[in-house]
């Protein structure tokens, strides 16, 4: 049975074994290609256990269609709801008595007042959608619920919707319910829906309403009506929430990482002598830098009075990710790739057109005049062509998920994910990000699992970009490397040494021990461990350190959060839009710390420990299950650019002052 307005999902009443009867809402298999119905799915799922963790032992959450279970990885993905008592009231204006009317009323407000206490805003508050029992409202499945603050999306109709809402201006509002409830119980004692978008003009016939008038509760903008715990008190009803809300259990995780952060600050701001001339040469990050004091040192001479003014550093040469030696752009060592993927030598002494010559820079190589001759590496030109490099190296053990992680990156950036950031990308080398996107992301998107990243003797870079804010190119070199390569300190993670930033792949499968993971556990073949990624410390170990932290900026991605993106911790933050500023990337980093401290061992956060700059964020690459080689339901990445818009934030890559104190 098609339900209007919740379309394309189906209804049906069912019969568990238990012999209980319980209303389904399924989305069949003829709409499975619907990526906008499954996320719909899935919110109202998320809304429903958001309210059923929060009020499903209290008394009063009885105001609440209440949850039984889901599946979201099923053939056709479905939630099940307790079989709905009373009706509609629909039909009962001018039929309720005087008590009636106090309690009902008293419990649209209690509903709401839940609502807000749970970060949600129903949106379907109305005749249709409200059932009454002679006792006790209850509100319909959430199946249009938005998280207060976020963005409104214009739903529902006159006049149960305020217009804000209708119009989606602005953002949701626990307020937003307060018109719908005020339009209800108008409409009960009325028999009338009244005006769309104002107050009806005949409130002061009705005694009930004549208070929570006079203090807006019609008024069109949600800023101007009250809060509903104002709103109780007017009416004299108990709130139930008054009392101290119950301990947080990721205070404690919290209060480690403010202690953990406040010593690295410490650290770092007393680490430099403010009296001491600085000496600096090239390195792939950064300049490195040496004090010593003045006077000492070969051919030292004496100190003279008054000290010259230090000349600017030199330019720093380009290196070579691979050998770490200096390389600089000889047009005499270009190479190119032919059909059969042989490099070649190009000659472009002879073009004289600007820009044939400038395209076919573009594709060509250069080869590494350090390399060994039996062991060549090449150089994308447009690498030792313009700034400083950025190479950024994915860590984590085999199967963290690391491969999707950089596809799904890189598919969000093809899609101008970086633009609103003051971002503009372009291939590094166009063949060789051509057959990325064609072997990687568009096989991801079209719900194809990649295969894992197999062992190498040489560490090639999986893909590259150029990057421009502000005014500077500069180019980007992403690393993608097996896990069993990663976990010992071979030949092949030698390039490690002058990586310019790490992103840590988090696997929560093996860090965190929630029992709810274990049935995916099982079926994967991964076991939670308590000692940590072998890669994570390896790699550790083996990057530079100025005194006691490791220089490059690092990002934490605890990868597959879909799988734990009910737990509000998670939630608060999966559910988000990628809109970051310093105060975002703060907040969610102190939330995921503390998650994997309370969940998981401290040995997982030995990135945050060790990395002088370092933040940590929930994401899903592929934010689906995979059943042999293929998500059936597609794929839907969360927050994947957010890693990385940390990275290119401590790599000052972003554009403006505000991203200075981001990882600090």
């Amino acid at each position: 049975m098609r339900i209007p307005g919740r379309e394309p999902l189906a209804a049906r009443t069912v019969t568990l074994g238990d012999g209980r009867r319980v209303l389904q809402y399924r989305l069949p298999c003829s709409e499975q290609g619907d990526n906008a119905a499954y996320g719909a799915l899935e919110r109202q799922v998320g809304a429903a256990v958001a309210l059923e963790r929060r009020y499903g032992s209290e008394r009063f959450g009885e105001v609440f269609t209440r949850l039984v279970g889901f599946d979201l990885e099923a053939a056709e993905p479905y939630v099940l709801y307790r079989a709905p008592e009373g009706k509609p009231l629909t039909g009962r204006q001018g039929t309720l008595t005087v008590a009636e009317q106090q309690k009902l009323i008293a419990q649209l407000v209690l509903a709401v007042r839940l609502l807000e206490e749970a970060g949600l805003v129903h949106r379907e508050i109305t005749p249709d959608t409200v059932r009454w029992d002679g006792t006790h409202v209850r509100l319909a499945e959430p199946y249009g619920a938005q998280r207060i603050g976020e963005p409104r999306e214009p739903f529902g109709a006159a006049p149960w919707a305020p217009p804000e809402q209708r119009e989606g201006t602005g953002t949701a509002d626990t307020r937003d319910d307060l018109w719908a409830v005020g339009r209800l119980v108008y409409f009960l004692l009325s028999g009338r829906p009244g005006p769309a978008a104002e107050p009806p003009h005949d409130l002061g016939e009705f005694r009930r309403l004549a208070a929570p008038a006079d203090r807006g509760l019609f008024d069109p903008r949600a800023v101007n009506r009250p809060r509903p715990s104002d709103l109780m008190r007017l009416l004299q009803v108990p709130d139930p929430l008054s009392a101290p809300a119950p301990a947080d259990p990721l205070s404690a995780g919290r209060a480690e990482f403010d202690a953990q952060r406040a010593k690295k600050r410490k650290e770092l701001g007393t680490g430099e002598p403010p009296q001491e001339e600085c000496y600096e040469y090239p390195a792939p990050r950064r300049s490195w830098r040496f004090w010593l004091p003045r006077g000492s040192g070969a051919g030292a001479v004496r100190e003279p009075e008054a000290p010259p003014t230090p000349p600017p550093p030199a330019a720093r040469p380009t290196l070579c990710p691979y050998c770490l030696l200096p390389v600089e752009y000889d047009e005499t060592r270009l190479v190119t790739l032919d059909g059969k993927r042989v490099f070649r030598p190009l000659d472009l002494s002879r073009e004289r057109r600007p820009m044939h010559r400038q395209d076919a820079l573009r594709q060509a190589y250069q080869s590494c005049p350090h390399a060994p001759a039996d062991a060549p590496h090449h150089l994308p030109v447009p690498f030792l062509t313009n700034g400083e490099p950025l190479t950024v190296a994915l860590v984590g053990s085999s199967a963290a998920g690391k491969t999707h992680l950089l596809a799904a990156m890189l598919g969000e950036i093809e899609q101008g994910g970086l633009e609103p950031y003051g971002l503009k990308c372009l291939p590094l080398n166009p063949d060789a990000h051509r057959e990325f996107i064609r072997e990687r992301v568009q096989r991801l998107h079209r719900g194809k699992m990649l295969e894992s990243t197999g062992q190498m003797s040489f560490a090639h870079f999986a893909d590259g970009l150029l990057v421009t804010g502000g005014g500077v190119t500069r180019p980007v070199l992403f690393f993608d490397l097996a896990g069993e390569d990663l976990a010992q300190n071979g030949e092949v993670t030698s390039f490690l040494m002058g990586v310019g930033a790490f992103i840590f792949v988090l696997d929560p499968l093996r860090a965190l021990r929630l029992p709810a993971l274990d049935p995916v556990r099982a079926r994967t073949g991964l076991h939670q461990r308590e000692l940590g990624d072998e890669a994570f410390t390896t790699v550790l170990n083996r990057v530079p350190r100025i005194g006691p932290c490791i220089d490059a900026p690092a990002a934490v991605a605890l990868n597959k959060s879909d799988l734990i993106r009910f737990d509000p911790s998670v939630d608060r933050w999966l559910s988000r839009a990628a809109d970051l500023d310093e105060e975002d990337l703060l907040a969610e980093s102190r939330d995921a710390y503390a998650f994997v401290a309370h969940h998981g061992n401290a040995s997982w956060l030995k990135p945050f420990d060790d990395c002088a700059r370092c933040t940590l964020h929930f994401v899903a690459a592929t934010g689906a299950q995979v059943r042999g080689d293929v998500y059936p339901h597609g794929i839907r990445p969360r927050r994947v650019l957010t890693p990385l818009l940390s990275v290119f934030a401590m790599s000052g890559l972003l554009p403006g002052a505000r991203w200075k104190e981001v990882g600090t």
